[in-house]
């Protein structure tokens, strides 16, 4: 077994982050690039912070990285950065969906049909329209797909319908594409990450969608009384991309201090 530090140097072509821009995709890239792989950063609207990760990839850890705006409502574009990317690289060995909308905490009778196919359209929607293209490029070297989901899904908290229904729906894809791609050698799992002080979180503390009281409660829901940061969640993914993790696929990881106990 190697070192941490040298889990991806011997890998071909590169790791593609997606949504490397936000707080849980910026970790990701970062741990991908202290352990050895080149990266391709995309990101919708903040170029500076995916372009600010490319160039610590560089100065601080000697690696290739490159970032490109990717809208992935936009399915020929999402292909098109895609086959530049393996092009310039010479391959994709992983990619990592750590994307999606702003979820507001909202009951689902507050929401309108509208908005609801608007969270499905930005999230599931734009998760098939990311490993779809990528495939080919995958089966190539024998790639994998981590997809961050949510631990809503397996443990349902109050108001949370319009992040867990979009995202259970990735997990399905990502279960279908695992049954189907492992004959290739692909490897599809998930990550769910429960509570953090980090990530969409953190936004939501922000604009006081989760007061003192909601975190109290939240926390309290946490057998290990406590709440988690986006370390947490790259650790999970660097893992399960990774091949110490050879064996595994068609499963998700759960990182939330045992709330889905």
């Amino acid at each position: 077994m190697t070192g941490l530090a040298e889990d991806f140097a011997a890998k071909a072509g590169a790791a593609v982050v997606v949504g490397a821009s936000g707080g849980l995709g910026a970790s990701i890239a970062r741990m991908l690039a202290e352990r050895g792989s080149d990266l391709v950063l995309t990101y919708r609207s903040n170029a500076g912070a995916a372009e600010e990760i490319a160039d610590e990839a560089r100065a601080k850890h000697g690696r290739r990285a490159k970032a490109y705006r990717a809208d992935l409502t936009d399915a020929p574009g999402v292909a098109a950065v895609l086959d530049e990317a393996a092009a310039e690289f010479g391959g994709i060995h992983t990619v990592v969906y750590a994307s999606g909308p702003h979820v507001p905490m909202i009951h689902l009778s507050r929401v309108s049909p509208e908005q609801f196919r608007n969270q499905i359209d930005n999230d599931a929607v734009a998760f098939f329209n990311l490993v779809h293209p990528a495939l080919p490029h995958l089966r190539a070297g024998n790639g994998s797909i981590v997809a961050v989901t949510t631990a809503a899904t397996k443990r349902y908290p109050i108001r949370d319908g319009l992040s867990s229904a979009p995202k259970g729906a990735v997990e399905q894809v990502a279960w279908a594409l695992a049954a189907e791609e492992g004959r290739f050698g692909v490897r599809v799992n998930c990550v769910g990450p429960g509570m953090l002080t980090d990530g969409m979180a953190a936004e939501l503390i922000g604009n006081g969608d989760l007061d003192e009281r909601a975190l109290d409660v939240a926390r309290n829901n946490i057998p290990l009384r406590r709440f988690g940061i986006a370390a947490d969640i790259a650790e999970a993914v660097c893992f399960l991309a990774s091949d110490r993790a050879g064996f595994i696929s068609g499963q998700k990881l759960d990182v939330d201090g045992g709330y889905g106990v």
